[in-house]
């Protein structure tokens, strides 16, 4: 036993863990909208063959949106877990985490902006 009291847990049981919560997220309508999303920038990066460093750009934005949003919803779960009455303080801490995601969401369209605007505008002639 650990110093803690908690018995030894494999590394793959928390991979386990991992993979499980990714399967709820993937069950989430705002998650699924925003893989969509990336399905989406992932086909244009490749027509518009961006640069590596774009792609690091884009997928660190992108992860960090998906990251978000997972959190959202754990948090919104442990929340309802807690009570189901409407409680200030409940309310406050869900609409900071979904003010998170808008905050990630916001920065990951700023980035698509600056990766992707240039090449279409030139793509459609208009610089």
């Amino acid at each position: 036993m650990s110093p803690g009291g908690v018995g030894f847990r494999p590394r793959w049981k928390s991979f386990e863990f991992a993979w499980s919560g990714l399967a709820h997220a993937v069950r989430e309508r705002n998650f699924r909208f925003h893989l969509c999303a990336l399905s989406g920038v992932v086909v244009l990066g490749c027509v518009l063959e961006i640069e590596r460093w774009e792609w690091c750009t884009v997928l660190l934005a992108s992860g960090l949106v998906l990251s978000m949003e997972a959190m959202n919803s754990a948090l919104e779960r442990l929340a309802d877990a807690v009570t189901l009455e409407r409680h200030p303080l409940v309310g406050a801490a869900k609409d900071l985490a979904a003010g998170a995601v808008l905050v990630a969401t916001l920065a990951a369209i700023a980035v698509g902006a600056l990766v992707f605007g240039p090449p279409v505008l030139r793509h459609l002639g208009a610089i």
